[in-house]
């Protein structure tokens, strides 16, 4: 796909969309490839409720177990 350049955002609003010539059935496959993208990046574990600590080293340590829980392993 080739690259657009704007000068102001007005342009941009005025600019044809440019679409390509592709199979019907590679448009979903495109946006299942961003779905995998997306949910690989983002966290699957979300915490629930309020909470207090008595430091910020107690919080940043819960919010590293957090992160190592929420971790996705990667594949080979």
């Amino acid at each position: 796909m080739a690259v657009q350049k704007f000068r102001t955002v007005e342009d941009m609003g005025k600019a044809a969309i440019l679409v390509t010539d592709e199979e019907p059935g590679s448009r979903l496959e495109r946006f299942l490839r961003h779905c995998a993208r997306f949910r690989s990046l983002s966290p699957r574990v979300h915490p629930r409720g309020v909470f207090r600590f008595r430091s910020l080293a107690e919080a940043q340590e819960a919010r590293e177990r957090v992160a190592a829980e929420a971790a996705i392993p990667r594949r080979p």
